[in-house]
């Protein structure tokens, strides 16, 4: 597929901003977390900055962004509407959440409950996210069971990495460091089975189950649908050569995993807000590459009309 920066963009924000809310709002009740106000005020205003500017990114991907509104009605049946609904919800309880726990200095009670529905929506949200590409039967490198543990894992990375630096600045933390370095684990792990399953495996579907000829003999095109190159082709058609595909793996690897790791671990035993602070956008560059990579490398099913053997 044809990666639009906008949706890079997005996916990769909001999954830190929902990321970070969803921590937030299953540790501030527990007492997890600093109580303090303006803890509250800085961490949850940087994760709904990120949902914001992820949510309107996405609408530059749209032809008619105006009439972004519709998708909400299609929740019964469409992730992309259920995506949608459920950020939209989070709102609601997220605000309740943020301005009790700034005027009362106390994330309990109420104030509390809100916080875990605002995480629980949050959650939501990310998992609908990878569920718009999981349901994909055409395209085997999203329709499979490695992409919905991907999308949460990497929000969950992002929001901790984020929850590691805010929270230095009002207590020296133990427990979230330890955190995030099993998450980034964890994290990488996956990343890394989803790129051998996809290297290893193809579609089921052929040329010759295709075309239905396959039972009389070998079926190769003999000329393509179309003499030039048409939207099909330019969205999901696009190509990346393998050279290209195993250096931005690798700078994927580096700079979403490995260097935030290493970092994240200095930042513990040093006690340096200067680590824990360079993860961030190091993750993040990471964290784009990863996202690119993602759409670059997925194969339609339609492409097996224009000369394309497997998918």
């Amino acid at each position: 597929m044809n990666p639009a920066f906008s949706i890079v963009f997005f996916s990769t924000a909001s999954g830190a901003g929902f990321g970070l809310l969803l921590l937030l709002g299953i540790a501030a009740p527990l007492g997890l977390v600093p109580q303090n106000r303006w803890f509250a005020f800085v961490s949850l205003a940087t994760a709904m900055a990120l949902v914001v500017a992820g949510l309107l990114s996405s609408t530059l991907h749209l032809g008619r962004p105006e009439r972004a509104w519709r998708a909400f009605s299609q929740w019964r049946t469409s992730w992309l509407s259920r995506e949608g609904v459920c950020s939209m919800l989070t709102f609601a309880p997220t605000a309740v959440f943020g301005i009790g726990w700034f005027f009362f200095g106390q994330p309990t009670g109420i104030v509390g409950l809100c916080g875990i529905l605002a995480a629980a929506l949050a959650g939501a949200t990310i998992l609908s996210t990878g569920m718009i590409y999981a349901t994909l039967k055409p395209i085997h490198q999203w329709h499979n069971r490695w992409v919905i543990p991907n999308y949460l894992l990497l929000g969950l990375m992002a929001g901790l990495l984020l929850l590691n630096v805010i929270v230095r600045f009002w207590a020296l933390p133990t427990g979230i460091p330890l955190v995030t370095v099993a998450v980034i684990a964890i994290a990488w792990w996956f990343k890394e089975r989803y790129w051998r399953f996809i290297d290893v495996s193809s579609a089921p579907s052929t040329i010759a189950s295709a075309t239905g000829l396959g039972r009389r003999g070998k079926v190769r095109m003999l000329e393509p649908p179309n003499t030039e190159e048409n939207y099909l082709l330019k969205e999901m058609g696009f190509r990346i050569a393998r050279r290209h595909r195993r250096r931005l793996r690798l700078v994927a690897r580096l700079a979403a995993f490995v260097v935030p790791l290493v970092l994240t671990l200095v930042a513990l035993a040093a006690g340096s807000l200067i680590a824990a602070v360079l993860a961030v956008p190091i993750a993040a560059s990471g964290l784009i590459v990863e996202r690119w990579l993602f759409f670059a490398e997925a194969k339609h099913t339609v492409t097996l009309y224009y000369g394309v053997e497997s998918v």
